[in-house]
């Protein structure tokens, strides 16, 4: 009887399946992965359209044709972009572009590496340089520039006083943004200020990453520190390199705050950037289809780089 009681005990705790929750069940659909990747993907296509896609599909529109603010436009075909090379100011700002990105992202890559392997010593307070030296990244850029005018203002300029001071500039000093090869100097050295912490902190992330024992073994073989520079440090540090003046080149070639802040583009078209110029013939001007085609030449030159950095990457990782 005990043992008939016990199996009818057993008997009685199986009973039927208790239906699913809803929550339950939205859970097991959830788990599955063509419902979950989509679900999560979703939304960054979503502003991938809405904010990228669509605002490229208008400008392409508008660069073929002849949009003026207040009347109606007309298809003109690729007339704006052949347009355009008959307009020295144009021209000078293709000029100006590739020099600007070659400069600049020359001397953070230059300054970015030295003070990655600066700040990757043993150093008191390491914590508090490396929080400061993320200050330019960090600082608003309008904000920031506003300050470079200031001291780069020809009626009190601090940079002026400071050298006239030391005996390496004659009174009154340049005048920083009012003359052509001054004003193009300034804005590359505070594109290179802001950029710099972008460089240093992320090849400080690489210099960290390489083992100590290469180091280590390649000292005890008699290399100087030149020598592990070039041999274990340059190396390792390609693809890391890769990235960073992939990202530097195009946050530099589309950089619009710090021109048209300091010079407006001025004086006479020296430090017009394709951005500004589309703003001022687009906007200021009101000629919509030449200010999107002056934006779009922008696209074939990003997209050579891309490919390029890509590919050498690439190349590196495999």
């Amino acid at each position: 009887p005990a043992r008939e009681a016990v199996a009818i005990g057993q008997i009685g705790l199986v009973g039927p399946a208790r239906p699913l929750t809803l929550w339950a069940r939205a859970g097991n659909w959830l788990d599955r992965e063509r419902v979950l990747g989509p679900l999560f993907v979703g939304p960054a296509l979503i502003l991938l359209l809405l904010l990228v896609a669509y605002p490229f599909c208008i400008a392409l529109y508008f660069s073929m044709s002849n949009a003026f603010i207040g009347r109606p436009s007309h298809f003109v075909g690729l007339r704006n972009f052949i347009n355009l090379w008959r307009s020295d100011a144009f021209r000078q700002t293709f000029q100006n572009a590739f020099v600007f990105t070659g400069v600049a992202v020359a001397f953070k890559l230059v300054l970015g590496i030295s003070l990655a392997m600066l700040l990757n010593q043993q150093l008191w307070f390491k914590r508090l340089i490396r929080g400061a030296v993320l200050l330019p990244w960090v600082i608003p850029t309008a904000l920031s520039t506003l300050g470079w005018w200031w001291m780069f203002n020809s009626l009190y300029s601090v940079i002026n006083w400071i050298g006239i001071a030391l005996g390496l500039m004659d009174p009154p000093g340049p005048n920083w943004l009012g003359q052509r090869y001054y004003a193009m100097t300034a804005v590359v050295a505070v594109n290179v200020w802001r950029g710099l912490p972008f460089f240093a902190i992320t090849i400080l992330a690489g210099l960290v990453s390489i083992p100590r024992e290469l180091y280590e073994a390649a000292e005890a073989d008699g290399a100087g520190a030149n020598a592990r520079f070039w041999l274990i440090t340059l190396p390792l540090l390609k693809p890391v390199l890769a990235i960073v003046i992939l990202f530097s080149t195009i946050f530099t070639f589309s950089d619009f705050n710090i021109v048209y802040v300091l010079t407006h583009g001025g004086p006479i078209n020296s430090t017009h950037l394709f951005a500004t110029l589309t703003r001022q013939v687009g906007l200021e001007s009101g000629r919509i289809g030449e200010g999107a085609a002056i934006s779009l030449y922008l696209f074939p030159v990003l997209a050579f780089v891309v490919y390029a950095q890509l590919k050498f990457v690439r190349k590196e990782t495999y």
